[in-house]
């Protein structure tokens, strides 16, 4: 398909899932969040190119850029199924993975692995976002620089799988840390746009 096309038809649904996004941060953030500027739609990656072929739709994946440790990636988990579906592990050449959850402990706000796996609904959708579920990338091999695009490989509750690939990005949030363990402050969903 040329992709003149392509753009044309992902401009409206990046743009209206731009304003859906920016609309949920807004309304879970705390009145002292300052506001972080979203990407542009030609700064926001594209649905996977084999995400309609598989269990899930995938929209809008990218990762935080790292030079070393840890790091996740983010997406919108689409199931467009009669049936729910339950993402059960993550895999990628570039680190062991985890899917992780923000939960509250002993009053803070932490980072832990995610018990029994991502559930998406039937006829739903699962927004993975710095400061709640997301796919962790526990120990890099190797830097993860803007721009580089990285492949994952989900794994389902059923025993089928579904690769991806997200594009790395900066992220300048709440110059969050990824050590598990530690308090996370709030955080914007927000990836910087590429220069």
């Amino acid at each position: 398909m040329p992709s003149n096309v392509t753009g044309r038809r992902l401009r409206p649904a990046v743009l209206l899932t731009t304003v859906l996004l920016t609309a949920a941060v807004t309304g879970c953030g705390s009145s002292g969040d300052s506001p972080t500027a979203a990407p542009s739609p030609s700064a926001t990656p594209a649905v996977s190119a084999d995400a309609p072929a598989g269990v899930l739709g995938i929209r809008d994946p990218w990762v935080k850029a790292a030079d070393k440790g840890m790091t996740a990636a983010f997406a919108t988990l689409v199931n467009d199924s009669e049936a729910d579906v339950t993402l059960t592990s993550v895999t990628s050449e570039v680190s062991p993975m985890e899917l992780h959850e923000m939960a509250m402990k002993d009053g803070e706000m932490v980072m832990q692995a995610k018990q029994g796996g991502i559930v998406v609904k039937a006829k739903s959708s699962h927004v993975l976002e710095p400061g709640g579920d997301h796919l962790m990338l526990l120990d890099l091999q190797q830097p993860v620089k803007a721009g580089d695009e990285l492949a994952f490989t989900l794994a389902f509750a059923d025993g089928r799988t579904q690769s991806f690939t997200a594009v790395a990005k900066p992220f300048t949030g709440a110059q969050e840390s990824y050590d598990p363990g530690h308090s996370m402050p709030d955080m914007s969903m927000s990836p910087s746009p590429a220069s």
